[in-house]
């Protein structure tokens, strides 16, 4: 998993990641979520993104409203994992219920920049910096979040150890 990071600071919050005020009907078509997120933090985001890139940021991400479409407009970005100093806590737990990878790892947050090259091993827990030749370490995912996470989030996990189609 080799992509560009995309540095944020500490408290970036849901309405940040996605205006509520394109949150109207956003689950008839979660992929337009893509197009308006960071677009008042980082206006040409949704134009330069690209699949397999990384956001990166300081501690707090993903605070305020507790609203789902925020790590889903993420997602629709192509962005599958994110790096923090640290998540809002329901933030976090609703990364993994749409099948996007939050790692806490301090050193990474206060040492990637804009624009590194990224390679991160989920199973030995280290973060690469191609662009500085630097690693930094996350606590290893646990197989069972693993499987979440390949299976696309919750409710396809749930559906899996269910044998529902």
């Amino acid at each position: 998993m080799q992509g560009k990071a995309w540095r944020f600071e500490n408290d970036v919050n849901t309405d940040a990641i996605i205006p509520g005020r394109f949150l109207a009907d956003w689950n008839k078509n979660p992929g337009k979520l893509k197009d308006h997120c960071f677009i008042d933090l980082l206006p040409d985001f949704s134009r330069s993104v690209e699949k397999g890139d990384y956001i990166v940021a300081g501690t707090n991400f993903g605070c305020g409203s507790s609203r789902e479409a925020a790590p889903i407009a993420i997602k629709m970005s192509g962005v599958n994992v994110i790096i923090a100093g640290s998540f809002a806590r329901i933030f976090y737990r609703n990364c993994i219920n749409v099948g996007v990878l939050a790692l806490e790892s301090a050193e990474a947050s206060a040492k990637v920049r804009q624009g590194d090259i990224l390679n991160v091993d989920i199973m030995t827990g280290v973060i690469n910096n191609v662009t500085t030749g630097q690693a930094y370490s996350f606590k290893p995912v646990p197989p069972f979040l693993k499987e979440i996470l390949d299976l696309g989030g919750l409710a396809p996990y749930v559906q899996n150890k269910l044998n529902i189609s």
